[in-house]
């Protein structure tokens, strides 16, 4: 069963086999945990926000057509979740908490590979909480979930060289943002 690939699980789905969801969910959830919590939800929050990716993919499991990518019409589903979820926080009450989104290195997520050191990790958290959410975003799913760029035009609608762009311009800005918290 494991040497099914997640679009052919996901057709399964489709079809309605239900329980090849189970499957998907056990081989996803950490990315989608690692994906929510390093946008600056808590813990709590981002297991609440799969369960509601999961959700949502067995309500419109119709509108998956195997051409795509599995991990792109994944991570459009939770990039959506995030933005209802926050969305709907932000009509219902205003936090403080909010604007104080950190990146976090949960267990079992690679996020910070290749920071050696504690005080880069550090200021690198800093300049990527500075970033606005559509950059971290990008780059989190580019850099910390290994998404092709391919992937990411799918997710965010639009051609792969403009994602391309846009993933420059966000390393860019966090180099910059770097540089100055390394400095100041």
């Amino acid at each position: 069963m494991q040497d099914l690939t997640d679009n052919s699980l996901m057709l399964k789905v489709k079809k309605g086999d239900l329980d090849k969801l189970g499957l998907l969910y056990e081989r996803h959830k950490n990315k989608l945990f690692g994906f929510f919590y390093n946008l600056g939800n808590n813990p709590s929050v981002s297991e609440d926000l799969v369960q509601n990716v999961f959700v949502r993919m067995l309500q419109y499991r119709s509108s998956f057509s195997g051409n795509g990518a599995f991990g792109a019409w994944m991570f459009r589903m939770a990039r959506n979740v995030n933005y209802d979820y926050h969305k709907k926080a932000a009509k219902t009450e205003v936090s403080s908490s909010s604007s104080n989104i950190e990146i976090r290195d949960p267990m079992n997520d690679e996020l910070n590979e290749g920071i050696e050191t504690e005080g880069n990790n550090a200021l690198l958290r800093r300049a990527m909480a500075q970033l606005s959410e559509e950059k971290r975003e990008l780059l989190i799913l580019t850099k910390y979930k290994g998404l092709k760029f391919s992937e990411l035009a799918e997710i965010i609608g639009c051609s792969e060289g403009a994602a391309k762009v846009r993933v420059h311009r966000a390393l860019k800005e966090l180099r910059g943002i770097f540089l100055e918290l390394e400095i100041g």
